[in-house]
C-alpha cells in the first residue's frame, strides 16, 4: 500500500499546472517563455497575477494532498516521504515529458502537512534571501539549506541525507539560473524588463 500511495503522490505532483493554463487559456507553452520554468514565478512574469495565483494555489495543493495520502489511509508512514513523492513529480512530471518545475511551492504543501515548523524556517529564509538580493533563485536554493540546517540543529529530526539531496536538487533545477547570474544576465525581481515578456490571453483571459 505505502509503495502504491509513493506513486499515487508522484502522479499527484505530476500534473502540471502551469502548463495546463498556458495552453488552455494563452495558446502557448510557457516552458519556452521568460524563465521557461513551469512554475507560480515565471506564470506571474508570463501569464499574469490571476494565473500565477491559480498556479501556487494548486501547485501547494499537490504538495498537501500527497503529503495527507498516509493520514487518509492511516498508514503509519512519513508524511514527508509523500510529499516528496509530489515535488519529485512536480520537478520530473510523467505528464509532460519529464520537463518541470522547481519545486518550491509544491513543497511548501508538503510541508504544511508534514512539518509546520520545518515551513516556517524554510519560508522564512525564502523571503529573507529574496528581499536581501532580489533574486528569487537565491531564495528557492535557500529553501533546502535552511531544511538542511534546521534538521542539522534539531533533535526531532533524521533527514539530513534527504535535505542534503533535495538542496543539491535545487541547485541543479537553478543551473540556468546560477549560469546567468554568473554571466551578469539574471533578471532581478524588480527589473521593469520582465514586464516584456508578458503575453496578452486568447478569448477573454483568467476568469476567478
Amino acid at each position: 500500500m505505502s509503495w502504491l500511495l509513493l506513486f499515487v503522490a508522484y502522479l499527484i505532483g505530476s500534473i502540471p499546472t502551469a502548463l495546463i493554463v498556458g495552453k488552455w487559456l494563452f495558446g502557448v507553452d510557457i516552458r519556452e517563455h521568460g524563465s521557461k520554468n513551469p512554475g507560480a514565478t515565471n506564470t506571474l512574469r508570463v501569464l499574469g497575477k490571476k494565473s500565477a495565483i491559480f498556479v501556487l494555489l494548486v501547485d501547494l495543493g499537490k504538495g498537501s494532498l500527497a503529503g495527507s495520502l498516509p493520514l487518509y489511509f492511516q498508514l503509519e508512514a512519513e508524511p514527508l516521504y509523500f510529499g516528496l513523492a509530489a515535488v519529485a513529480g512536480h520537478c520530473f512530471p510523467v505528464f509532460a515529458g519529464f520537463r518541470g518545475g522547481k519545486a518550491i511551492a509544491t513543497t511548501a504543501g508538503a510541508l504544511l502537512v508534514a512539518n509546520l515548523s520545518l515551513l516556517i524556517i524554510a519560508y522564512v529564509a525564502f523571503f529573507i534571501v529574496i528581499f536581501l538580493t532580489k533574486y528569487v533563485f537565491l531564495g528557492s536554493i535557500s529553501v533546502g539549506f535552511s531544511m538542511l540546517a534546521y534538521d542539522i540543529l534539531s533533535a526531532k529530526l533524521d533527514f539530513e541525507l534527504i535535505f542534503l539531496l533535495f538542496s543539491v536538487l535545487l541547485i541543479f533545477l537553478h543551473r540556468s539560473n546560477i549560469r546567468n547570474f554568473i554571466l551578469g544576465i539574471e533578471p532581478k525581481i524588480n527589473d521593469k524588463n520582465l514586464k516584456n515578456d508578458r503575453i496578452p490571453p486568447k478569448g477573454g483571459g483568467f476568469k476567478m
